[in-house]
């Protein structure tokens, strides 16, 4: 099954939202798309970045790129309602090196 990775770049909390409530909300949104293999906060550049991988059912290689990226997508979305976003990237795994899709 071919892998993914988001990184969404979290800017701040919305009131009301504890920190743990970001990653849980991504998290809950991947999965009910597709299975998640891991999911991390990572500082990038002193902002803290949700970082997670993910499967995509095998289909062709287009229509799985589309299918993360859309993924993603609606976990920002999901996000956006307990966080303020900033930049989203999606990326492929190929031949064990992760390149943007």
């Amino acid at each position: 099954m071919p892998s993914f990775q988001t990184r969404l770049k979290i800017t701040g909390l919305k009131p009301g939202n504890p920190p743990e409530t970001v990653m849980d909300t991504a998290v809950e949104a991947l999965r009910s798309r597709h299975h998640v293999e891991s999911h991390q906060l990572e500082l990038a550049g002193g902002v803290p970045q949700l970082n997670l991988r993910f499967l995509v059912e095998p289909t062709e290689y287009n229509g799985e790129n589309s299918a993360a990226r859309e993924s993603a997508a609606v976990m920002r979305d999901a996000v956006e309602r307990v966080a303020l976003t900033g930049s989203l990237s999606v990326l492929r795994r190929n031949r064990g090196r992760w390149a943007p899709v």
